[in-house]
């Protein structure tokens, strides 16, 4: 029988806080500074440590907290590089910066197929899960010059086929197909007495939605921004594809049904 192979997440202590330096921040309400590409955030320590860690949501940075990289960080710095760093050799800066954001893209489809694994597809499409798993582990695994000329767009696509077949799958099995709304811009809708349970919201713009009391049983969340999104109440107990960073990004409360295998956002108890 097929189970999850493995946990990813991520240990900032094997990284060199790549995540910290290599993306560009835009000021917003998830930012509060302009930060761009490749520049070290000026909260960052000399030790790769962020000075403000502690209080990074009350200190404006809600995009840090709900961050992670799901181990592709370390895997750039400790495999990928060998244990080298961009501070102390500042000639391989670029590339590490650009394998890190591929490895990143990467590291989100190993995690993706982890969660399809875990649904026990059958027969060919477990084994297209498999495969899947087992190319991209391989791409993950690439020298720093593979890697930044890989193609991840067409690798993506790929993997994206299966993980909607097994969606469809899974779906179906359980008998709740409900409306498709994949990338739909449903931003700050109220949509509380919306029929969502098992629906598809692949991608959805869900950013400041209210979502409470909402039935997103077997709904598939997959790459959905919840971020602001008021799940209070809600139920995501059997939700597809639902990431703690999605979580981390929303807002909540103690009646919100959560997956067990994800954790309840400390910040949720705060202002309600």
């Amino acid at each position: 029988m097929i189970t999850r192979r493995q946990e990813l997440s991520a240990d900032c202590g094997r990284c060199a806080a790549l995540c910290c330096v290599g993306p560009a921040f835009s000021k917003s309400a998830e930012f509060a500074i302009d930060k761009p590409a490749g520049q070290p955030c000026p909260h960052l320590l000399a030790d790769f440590r962020c000075s403000i860690h502690d209080r990074l949501r009350p200190s404006g940075f809600a995009g840090c907290a709900a961050f992670d990289c799901l181990g592709a960080g370390q895997q750039v710095v400790q495999v990928t590089f060998g244990g080298r760093d961009w501070r102390t050799e500042p000639e391989i800066r670029p590339s590490m910066f650009e394998a890190f954001a591929v490895m990143r893209r990467l590291y989100q489809l190993l995690w993706h197929l982890n969660e399809a694994l875990a649904l026990r597809p059958a027969g060919q499409l477990a084994r297209a899960v498999d495969e899947a798993y087992s190319a991209t582990e391989r791409l993950a695994d690439c020298r720093p010059d593979e890697l930044v000329a890989l193609d991840v767009e067409a690798h993506h696509r790929q993997v994206n086929e299966v993980l909607l077949r097994v969606s469809e799958h899974v779906r179906e099995r359980a008998g709740r197909r409900g409306p498709d709304l994949r990338g739909a811009d449903l931003a700050s809708r109220d949509l509380r007495t919306t029929a969502l349970a098992g629906a598809s919201l692949r991608g959805a713009l869900l950013i400041g939605a209210d979502l409470r009391g909402t039935d997103l049983s077997w709904a598939d969340l997959t790459g959905a921004d919840l971020r602001g999104a008021d799940l209070a109440g809600a139920d995501l107990g059997e939700s597809l594809f639902l990431g703690q960073q999605q979580l981390d990004s929303a807002r909540g409360d103690s009646r919100t049904t959560l997956p067990r295998r994800l954790s309840r956002p400390k910040h949720w108890a705060q202002g309600r």
